[in-house]
């Protein structure tokens, strides 16, 4: 690999986490020739999936993979490591009992893996999810855990492996903008809904994420590949891709500017400084 050459790894838990979350972020650092990678740490087996989705394919593990492959793809992906652990489902739902479930898995194991994956690709900037796991599923807040744990075993020299140690510079924390999540609840509130017990399953609780205030000390702007993003997000049908980007979800974040928010763990930020640039001083 080109020592020079900057090298950034998203570190996740389902397909579609990529395209509705952070795609922007990692559309545009493919699009300016960063070596952009993802780590997917299942295949998003759980959950319901109509049939005409499933034509072709042997499982919703095999069109949830095929449609991330699509997506990877439109973002400019280098490449996508599994990490083979199986989809949680949400809290409390039957799935989190599955001794495969990513849930179930110790966070030392996971780290590992991840670990592993970033002494081999020596990335300068990770990011992942914040300590809520955006939603508070299961497995944003299980990956949030070990990518973190992860980060710092990769450079610490007692953990011994094939590969060398090696100390990513950045660690980021991917945020839902506070601007969006007010919006959201006023919209659904004037079409008569329970912001609660909001999305496909109803599982999600927005008036809880909106208590969540994390910093912000980046923020991204994605608009000139924001066509990339879009495209990436219809590849995720099965998750009701085209109906996010073109729906009240698209319209919010369209509103906002299209921007993408994280919030630096490492190294500690300076105080009042919002950078435009994850690779800022590297």
């Amino acid at each position: 690999m080109n020592e020079n050459k900057h090298v950034l790894l998203s570190v996740l838990a389902h397909p579609d986490d990529e395209s509705f979350g952070m795609g922007g972020t990692l559309a545009l650092y493919a699009d300016k020739g960063v070596e952009v990678h993802l780590i997917c740490a299942t295949r998003g087996e759980v959950g319901e999936v109509g049939p005409e989705h499933l034509k072709g394919f042997q499982s919703i593990g095999d069109l949830r993979e095929s449609e991330l492959k699509c997506a990877a793809c439109h973002l400019g992906l280098n490449k996508v490591h599994f990490l083979d652990y199986r989809d949680s489902g949400m809290t409390g739902s039957s799935e989190n009992n599955n001794p495969k479930a990513l849930c179930k898995a110790r966070t030392e194991e996971v780290a590992l893996k991840i670990a592993n994956i970033i002494r081999e690709i020596k990335p300068q900037v990770v990011l992942t999810f914040d300590p809520v796991g955006g939603y508070y599923h299961p497995d944003h807040i299980a990956i949030h855990k070990a990518t973190v744990e992860g980060f710092y075993l990769a450079g610490n020299p007692e953990y011994l492996s094939s590969l060398p140690p090696y100390m990513p510079d950045k660690l980021f924390y991917h945020t839902i903008p506070k601007q969006f999540i007010r919006i959201a609840l006023r919209l659904i509130r004037l079409a008569g809904k329970d912001p609660s017990k909001w999305g496909e399953n109803k599982d999600i609780d927005l008036t809880l994420i909106a208590e969540n205030d994390f910093p912000i000390h980046a923020q991204i702007n994605y608009r000139s590949v924001e066509k990339q993003k879009q495209a990436a997000s219809f590849c995720h049908a099965s998750q009701g891709g085209v109906g996010l980007v073109k729906g009240p979800i698209g319209w919010i974040s369209r509103f906002l500017g299209g921007k993408d928010q994280y919030m630096q763990a490492y190294p500690p930020p300076l105080l009042d400084k919002c950078e435009s640039d994850l690779f800022a001083g590297i």
